[in-house]
């Protein structure tokens, strides 16, 4: 399913309400059953600052193209929180996870919004405008989080999910405060999380950014995908090199920018965290974990493990 949508820079919940035929009581907006299940809510403070939680899932994978018609001067940045607290969907039939993550990309590159169905959404998507940020973070020295409140070029920066983080989005979901206080509270918490968030980007290497097309944006994340398709295979620089169109120098200077962590890094960290998720979720054994994900030597696969997650792999599924 294809819905257009324009966003006048008050965001595009009532609009995707209406063309999915949801129903909206209050603050918030119920996926119909026809759709999926779940819901989605969130407030506006004004042009400076909106929140969307969606915590749903589809029946149908579903495109939005947004056009963007901000206010003249309004520069907004987009935070997408992805995968940060449990869902409140429960379903028979398997559905897969998001990524837990963090994308941080100017609001014009996040035209397009894709929908997996049989996914569960479970993000929280924080508006702010450049005004806004420089008010909260303009003294932090950092290239990231210069590039972030001043750059005039496009950017993309992705990080992962703190516990910090997970805590104040479980904090939003289940909000401790009578309703009368909800607005404020979730304002507070908004603002937490965007603190967690550049804490962690200061904690990157202090390198200088380049600049990023469009073009160079998608084929970053083209190798980011073939490195998700391929855990169980060290990546091969020179193909993913000549898939992105790119020279591997290029390639892996753009890579680190955008995800903070060389491609090696990252797909180890990836991998983990995929084994992970089979021993708690699939309850695989640590050797059929291992082995499927291209571990040959088990003894290697606890010590990679271990370094990543802080424990051995058969303490993690036995917890």
């Amino acid at each position: 399913m294809k819905i257009s949508i324009t966003d006048n820079g008050s965001g595009i919940t009532q609009e995707f309400a209406r063309a999915i035929g949801a129903s909206i009581q209050g603050r918030f907006i119920y996926i119909p059953e026809t759709k999926g299940s779940g819901y989605i809510t969130g407030f506006s403070w004004g042009r400076d600052l909106r929140m969307m939680i969606r915590n749903y899932h589809l029946k149908e994978d579903i495109f939005i193209e947004r056009t963007n018609k901000l206010a003249e001067g309004q520069e907004d940045v987009v935070f997408l929180l992805s995968g940060v607290f449990p869902s409140a969907v429960h379903q028979e039939e398997q559905l897969s996870a998001e990524q837990a993550s963090v994308l941080i990309c100017m609001h014009a590159v996040s035209s397009i919004m894709s929908m997996p169905s049989n996914t569960l959404f479970r993000s929280v998507t924080i508006a702010v405008s450049r005004q806004y940020l420089r008010q909260l973070f303009s003294n932090i020295n950092h290239p990231v989080v210069e590039s972030i409140l001043g750059t005039k070029d496009n950017f993309v920066f992705e990080t992962g999910i703190s516990p910090e983080i997970i805590k104040t989005a479980s904090e939003i979901l289940n909000q401790p405060v009578p309703e009368s206080l909800e607005s404020h509270y979730s304002r507070l918490k908004c603002e937490e999380l965007l603190c967690y968030i550049f804490a962690l980007l200061t904690q990157r290497e202090s390198l200088p950014t380049s600049s990023m097309h469009i073009e160079d944006i998608k084929a970053i994340y083209a190798v980011k995908v073939q490195l998700q398709k391929n855990l169980d295979q060290p990546p091969h620089i020179a193909s993913l090199a000549q898939e992105a169109g790119m020279s591997g120098p290029k390639m892996r200077k753009l890579f680190k920018q955008t995800f903070g962590k060389g491609i090696f890094e990252y797909f180890q960290s990836m991998r983990i965290q995929e084994a992970a998720r089979l021993l708690r979720e699939n309850k695989l054994t640590v050797s059929e974990a291992g082995y499927q994900l291209g571990f040959t030597n088990l003894s290697h696969f606890s010590r990679v493990f271990e370094q990543h997650i802080g424990m051995k792999p058969k303490k993690y599924s036995a917890g």
